[in-house]
Order: C-alpha cells, then sequence, then structure tokens
C-alpha cells in the first residue's frame, strides 16, 4: 500500500478545519497529522512533525498566511504549501506565488475534488483555483519592467539548455514529471534532475514560479 501523505492544516475556523478532517478521512492518500489555528503555532509544529503538505489559509491572527510562506520553506525546502483561503485578492496571488507556494486554492472549490488536486501537487504539479487565472495573468501584466538584464526573463532564459528550454514549457503546460518523461522518451529520475537544474539557474522555488516565469519569458509560446 502506498505510503499517505501527511497534512497539517492551517486555519483559524475549527468548524473549517474539522469539515477538512472529515472530507479527507475518506481518502486513503492522505493523513491529517496536525492542525493549527496561527502561523507561529503552525511553525513550532512543522519543527517537530513530519509533513508532507500545508493547507494554509491567509488570514490569520497575527501573521497572515501569504507572509508566512517562505519560514515554511525555510524549514523544508520539500515541504509543500497550498493556500486555501476565501481571499481573490491579485496582491495576495501574486505573493503567494512568488514566495514559493504550490497552489492557490479558494475555499469555493469543489469539495470532491480536493483529494485529487492535492494528490496532483504530491506529484509534483502546480494548482491554482480557475477563477484565479485572469488576476494570475493581470498580475503579470502589472509587474514592473525589468530595470537590468540580471533580471530580464529573456536573458535569464539564456541560462537554460535546449532540454531545459523543453522542461520549462511543459511545465507551463501543468505536466507533472511523469507526463514530461512520457512526453520526451526520457527517466522521470532524469526529469528530477532537469527541474532542479532549472530551478538552479533561475533561482525559482516551485513549478508555478517556473510557469509565471515561460510566459514573461516567451518560453511558454516558443516552438
Amino acid at each position: 500500500m502506498t505510503e499517505k501523505s501527511k497534512l497539517m492544516l492551517v486555519d483559524d475556523h475549527p468548524l473549517f478545519r474539522r469539515g477538512l478532517v472529515s472530507l479527507l478521512s475518506y481518502d486513503e492518500r492522505f493523513d491529517v497529522v496536525c492542525e493549527a489555528g496561527d502561523v507561529i503555532e503552525a511553525l513550532q509544529l512543522a519543527k517537530s512533525t513530519s509533513v508532507d503538505l500545508i493547507l494554509l489559509d491567509n488570514h490569520l491572527p497575527g501573521v497572515r498566511g501569504v507572509d508566512a510562506i517562505a519560514s515554511f520553506k525555510e524549514l523544508d525546502p520539500e515541504l509543500k504549501v497550498v493556500m486555501m483561503t476565501v481571499s481573490d485578492d491579485e496582491d495576495d496571488l501574486a505573493k503567494a506565488l512568488k514566495s514559493g507556494a504550490e497552489g492557490y486554492l479558494l475555499k469555493t472549490a469543489d469539495s470532491e475534488q480536493l483529494g485529487d488536486t492535492l494528490s496532483r501537487v504530491m506529484a509534483g504539479e502546480s494548482v491554482i483555483s480557475p477563477q484565479m487565472m485572469n488576476k494570475l495573468v493581470a498580475s503579470m501584466r502589472h509587474q514592473d519592467a525589468p530595470t537590468s538584464e540580471q533580471n530580464d526573463p529573456a536573458r535569464l532564459a539564456e541560462r537554460l539548455s535546449p532540454r531545459e528550454r523543453e522542461i520549462v514549457q511543459l511545465i507551463a503546460k501543468g505536466h507533472s514529471n511523469k507526463l514530461i518523461a512520457r512526453e520526451l522518451d526520457i527517466a522521470e529520475t532524469t526529469v528530477k534532475i532537469h527541474v532542479q537544474h532549472v530551478f538552479k539557474k533561475l533561482e525559482l522555488s516551485s513549478r508555478l514560479q517556473v510557469a509565471l516565469f515561460a510566459s514573461s519569458s516567451g518560453l511558454q509560446t516558443a516552438g
């Protein structure tokens, strides 16, 4: 039997947490191992509890969820973070993605699809609520123009090898490592290595960030 992914729920509404626990208890792919009502409690739990994925609300007492993502990533770069919030604010979305979140879901999302969505995240994909896609595009359009060659997406793209460019294009299409391996006819372990190199060369930390880069650099439509 495949080992269950260990989840932490971070939300200041106990009833909402109870609902998620009940929902996910029927899904054999996941195990909710801990819960927290604020960021400070969540960080303490993350230090003492083995966790694979955090479902993180934004409007929390004290520190907001989007402001805590970097701290979770510092504790464990492999830890996956998915925002699950009522906030459809463009700035919150942009900050979450730039901080390395693997997903941004609204609480109005279809609860029956939550398990499959989280499973995609654990498989290496990035997820975002369809309602937020227009805001994502708007956020990209509102970004300031590059002020130097160092942060010019087109210049950064020149660091990538031809194979890495293909990887970036497929990540931008939402492909998992398994699908990329199948399309390029290479081993999945090889794909993982390429993805790590892409992260390092572009100084990024999530597949969503790579997808944003692909769009801003022109790689998404190249070829």
